[in-house]
């Protein structure tokens, strides 16, 4: 009778034990109940992806009852606000595309999900739920009952470590021992001392060397042979197939030889060869985890957030500077960049950064409010609750809201090369056992080990990844500031550069400003210093520094229209801070230039206007000469024309100067350039322009001692390195090169090794030797191309 296998998680139905249901075999009644619930919420798309995907779920009853607790809750979930809560599981029996597919469609089977998001890498969903609908109990007894229990330790959380994987360390430790040993223990036979060895200790010594490679080959090499193993149940065949198949072999052959006195067999070979493909390991996971660690930990946002000092003085501070018990000003439209209490009287908090819901909530003083809400109205004061976490702020940027569409070309390739790798593989190395085994039984076996060994698509697939990781680290060390790999790639295609000019290609640092109009009194510059105090805005920071020190007083109400201006209330009078015509119906005739200005009223008097002299940062006339080499360079602003002369004069010839943008012009501008089939590159500081950074290619926010991250952009970039924008864009050209000369080597050195392994002239020991020193080779050539080429002056 054949075997059966169990529809949902494919394991072998015992005899007596099979459950018929819609015309499918299951082993259990936790798998037919799984496939029931599925049906039941039309979700058996699931079963498309992969054959048996599934998990028989287990009985965890009283389990999780521990999460009906608040305070651990609150220490479990990681954003929690009104009826809005989001929560991070570990879910160890995350494996293919199955399980990515059915847990972000968790909404569809359980009311009160409204997005989950799958960190495959990590095995981790990301829960955004409604605690009102549904609570974190019911969450993780639904997931279990599909087969996905998720792994909750309270020692994860709160101020205890994570328990560290160790396991890849304890199986190359044990493999060097056994390695080491075998190698000591088979010095007799390689010398041939055979009148003292070969007669008396020959039997003893070679069960020792079988003994020895016992651990090696049952535990050492262990996760080769699980990860085979669910690559051949999920038909998606990876690079661990091949080398499993390779070291059952040899152990096999060797024990063959060993048993029927035909020699030593080659357990020398097998433990060597699962010590190095382990070490091979391990130097790959600390090649990523080190460049994970100088991009999270060493490459800080270039981001500055004002804090209040005890003697009420403030100061522009890096967030990572800031500390527990500091006290931080928030202005209007500013990210909260930490977790903390608010000190003010009461703020409007947009969570629409975490959530995706654009709805305000209102906070009172003494409430919790947490980082990653965006301040609306009225500037707030906040204490800190703990240090800026560098990992949730870029997890914050990475949330799939702010995700551009991308063709990803190299991805595209590894994908590829890494489904045709193995199948192909194992033609070869089948083909190359065929042929010999007629010639020479012990060459074929040999042919056969060396080709599963040698060939290796890991130096292929790790070309672009490592590439990418280390262009980041270095970039983020120049203080430019990558969200992810992906924009390296569309920095490379870009065509089209488009710049916002005020805080942009002008310094809100260097400005002279001309007042002209009526006498303003002391007591009114108290009333426009403080309405300036909660405006991000470049014109706003500079009006701000210029004017005198003056005592705080309490804004009443306050409200930035975007491209107008500032309506406040301050001791029942109402200031207007903006434009002429939105101050005061004033509308440039033409009859003169009309410069860069604020215009003030007060309690409705109109007092006169603030007019700026900009000044340009240092290199653009260079940098923009350079760019046009290469590039079409635009220039939007939402201030009237009066700078056009002067940037007539310092920038090429043939620059397009567009003037009086709103935000949403800006916006139309660039989709209009993108349907005509260009890249185009958007620099501009990152609030006022969120909607032209989010529509281009690639948004670029210009940091410059204030609070301006937008998850919209794809990079930030500090003031500072400005004028070093050409030689970015150079180097992300320079780290598509490489990737090139990478995959053409990785290509060279399988091919090479293919031909020497299936002719009979690599020894499997050699190819065990070859292949980690591959992905060396290859970590190695892209850090040396990489720091070289950051190196060079490519300006």
């Amino acid at each position: 009778m054949r075997e059966q296998s169990c529809f949902h998680c494919g394991l072998t139905i015992e005899q007596n034990e099979e459950i018929d249901f819609d015309d499918k075999k299951f082993c259990c009644t936790g798998c037919k109940t799984v496939y029931e619930i599925f049906s039941i919420n039309d979700l058996t798309s699931y079963y498309d992806f992969e054959k048996s995907p599934g998990a028989t779920p287990q009985d965890i009853k009283g389990k999780y009852d521990f999460l009906e607790n608040e305070t651990i809750l609150a220490k479990v979930l990681e954003f929690q606000e009104g009826n809005t809560s989001i929560v991070s599981l570990n879910i160890p029996h995350i494996h293919c595309s199955s399980c990515i597919w059915i847990l972000e469609n968790l909404n569809r089977l359980q009311p009160g999900i409204s997005t989950s998001q799958v960190n495959f890498h990590e095995k981790k969903v990301r829960i955004t739920f409604n605690s009102d609908v549904v609570s974190l109990k019911e969450i993780v007894y639904r997931l279990s009952s599909i087969g996905y229990e998720p792994y909750i330790s309270l020692e994860n959380y709160g101020t205890a470590k994570a328990k560290v994987d160790r396991s890849l360390t304890y199986k190359l430790g044990v493999a060097f021992f056994c390695f080491g040993n075998i190698m000591l223990l088979s010095f007799p036979e390689y010398f041939e001392m055979k009148e003292f060895w070969l007669d008396s200790y020959k039997p003893f010594f070679r069960l020792l060397i079988f003994l020895l490679a016992l651990p090696s080959f049952l535990y050492s090499a262990s996760g080769y042979y699980i990860s085979a193993y669910h690559s051949i149940r999920t038909r998606m065949l990876n690079i661990d197939i091949p080398i499993a198949l390779g070291i059952i072999v040899m152990f096999i052959r060797s024990t063959y030889d060993m048993l029927m006195d035909h020699g030593p067999g080659f357990f020398d070979s097998l433990a060597s060869l699962v010590f190095f493909m382990l070490l091979g390991k391990m130097f790959q996971i600390k090649t990523y985890s080190f460049l994970s660690f100088e991009r999270d930990f060493k490459s800080y946002f270039p981001i500055a957030v004002t804090k209040i000092n005890k003697d009420a003085t403030e100061d522009n501070v890096a967030i990572y500077d800031v500390l527990k018990g500091d006290r931080l000003l928030i202005r209007n439209q500013e990210l909260i960049p930490v977790d903390g209490i608010l000190i003010s009287e009461s703020a409007e908090i947009d969570y629409s950064f975490v959530t995706g819901e654009a709805v305000p909530i209102t906070k009172k003083s003494g409430d919790k409010i947490f980082a990653g809400g965006k301040q609306i109205g009225k500037v707030i004061e906040m204490e800190v609750l703990h240090s800026v976490s560098q990992s949730y702020l870029t997890q914050l940027w990475s949330n799939e809201i702010f995700q551009k569409k991308v063709d990803q070309k190299h991805k595209t390739i590894t994908d590829a090369i890494s489904r045709y790798f193995t199948p192909i593989l194992l033609l070869i190395a089948f083909g190359g056992f065929g042929y010999w085994i007629f010639i020479d039984a012990n060459t074929a076996f040999n042919v056969f080990t060396a080709v599963l060994i040698v060939a290796c698509p890991c130096a292929l697939a790790l070309t672009a990844p490592f590439t990418f990781g280390n262009i980041l680290r270095i970039l983020g060390k120049k203080k430019f500031y990558l969200k992810n790999a992906i924009v390296i790639e569309q920095l490379a295609k870009v065509d089209t550069i488009v710049f916002d000019k005020t805080g942009t290609i002008t310094t809100n640092k260097k400005s002279n400003i001309m007042y002209e109009g009526n006498a303003i009194s002391d007591s009114d510059i108290v009333l426009i210093k403080n309405v300036l105090r909660g405006s991000n805005h470049p014109l706003s920071r500079m009006l701000y520094d210029f004017l005198p020190e003056a005592k705080r007083v309490a804004v009443e109400e306050f409200q930035e229209i975007t491209g107008k201006g500032i309506l406040a209330i301050v001791d029942e009078k109402e200031i207007k801070i903006g434009s002429g015509q939105f101050v005061n119906d004033i509308v440039a005739d033409g009859s003169e230039i009309e410069k860069t200005a604020l215009h003030i009223k007060i309690g409705g008097s109109y007092f006169g206007k603030f007019t700026f002299q900009n000044q340009y940062r240092e290199g653009l006339e260079k940098l923009f000469e350079d760019l046009s080499k290469a590039y079409k360079i635009k220039v939007l602003s939402g201030d009237n024309d009066g700078e056009r002369a002067n940037l007539e004069a310092i920038l090429p010839k043939g620059t397009e100067l567009i003037f009086n943008q709103k935000p949403e012009q800006k916006l139309e501008y660039i989709k209009n350039l993108q349907e005509n089939g260009q890249n185009v590159m958007m620099v501009g500081d990152g609030l006022n322009d969120a909607g032209a950074l989010a529509q281009s290619n690639v948004g670029i926010s210009i940091s410059e001692n204030v609070n301006v991250f937008s998850p919209a952009c794809d990079a930030i970039l500090d003031a500072t390195e400005f004028s070093r924008l050409n030689y970015f864009l150079k180097l992300s050209h320079k780290a598509i090169s490489i990737i090139k000369m990478s995959f053409g080597l990785s290509l060279l050195y399988n091919v090479v090794g293919l031909a020497f392994a299936v002719t009979g002239n690599l020894l499997p020991l050699v190819a065990a030797i070859i292949m980690p020193l591959s992905t060396i080779t290859i970590v190695s050539f892209v850090t040396f191309m990489s720091n070289y080429f950051s190196n060079r002056n490519l300006e």
